[in-house]
């Protein structure tokens, strides 16, 4: 489905129970809304209504251009207000993180958030104490270090790279894999979830991916520790894509946080993690929230 918001056209799906705990996934970078998720039975029997859309630029959705990280959550108040869905859960991957951290601070959905499952997400840019660029592989890192004009250049040609292969990016990314990282984007079925979800993402060109990394180093457009409600972060302790030091980093900021950091897991280990966050996610919380 479609749904139109602010002259543009957001694409949507939603799968799994159509009367269970609404939860909207973010997806990573690049990325769409078709990327690694359980199937839509499992999640029938896990009570989730999973909502997923393209962020501006990927996919079905038109680009937002100069968009900031913290927009992300008009979009998604767009979608919730589309589909009837009051109070929602929010949950991001990789690129989906940041976004989905925008939800619970934004004071567009006050109120309507109820939890934020983070997983083997970055940091805000400039963060007092981090070492921001501590632990990065070489192809995140030279992604993030580029000037703005390099950085369209060089992701206008991965796309249409990616586009014709999606193989392409993964064989990119191979230098930074943990054999953990391998086991997963080995694997038959999520290795093909994960190359349409790259195919679809960049379908349209590079602008979302050039947007997504330019919205990334600049101001997010809200401070982390102005969240107020329940978020886990969850990381890889051998992730070199984005580095567990930025997830512990920011349950510091957050007065309901807890980061999980796996010893043996690495950055893709977040797609078989994503079944144990979505039941977090979906179990009603007992702390009193302010």
């Amino acid at each position: 489905m479609t749904v139109r918001h602010a002259g543009r056209e957001l694409a949507v799906d939603v799968s799994g129970d159509p009367d269970g705990v609404p939860i909207l996934l973010m997806h990573g970078t690049p990325g769409s809304r078709t990327g690694p998720k359980p199937r839509s039975i499992v999640l029938y029997r896990m009570g989730i209504r999973l909502i997923t859309y393209d962020r501006p630029g990927y996919g079905g959705s038109d680009r937002h251009p100069d968009r900031r990280v913290v927009d992300a959550a008009d979009d998604v108040k767009a979608i919730a207000d589309a589909l009837g869905v009051d109070r929602l859960a929010v949950v991001g991957r990789s690129g989906g993180g940041p976004h989905a951290l925008a939800c619970a601070a934004s004071d567009q959905l006050a109120g309507r958030i109820t939890k934020v499952g983070v997983l083997v997400t970055l940091a805000p840019p400039n963060s007092a104490g981090l070492d921001w660029y501590r632990g990065m592989g070489t192809s995140n890192l030279e992604e993030h270090s580029s000037d703005p004009a390099a950085l369209s250049d060089a992701l206008i040609e991965r796309a249409e790279h990616t586009r014709r292969d999606p193989q392409s990016l993964l064989d990119r990314l191979a230098p930074d894999l943990t054999p953990a990282d391998r086991r997963v984007v080995d694997d038959v079925a999520i290795g093909a979830q994960i190359r349409a979800s790259y195919a679809e993402g960049v379908r349209p060109g590079a602008y979302g991916w050039i947007d997504d990394d330019l919205a990334f180093r600049s101001h997010w457009g809200f401070d982390p520790a102005s969240i107020k409600l329940p978020v886990r972060l969850w990381h890889g302790a051998k992730d070199a894509f984005s580095p567990a030091s930025h997830a512990q980093w920011l349950a510091k900021q957050m007065p309901f946080a807890e980061a999980v950091v796996q010893q043996d897991a690495g950055h893709f280990s977040a797609v078989e993690i994503l079944p144990t966050m979505l039941r977090w996610l979906a179990t009603p919380e007992h702390i009193e929230v302010c």
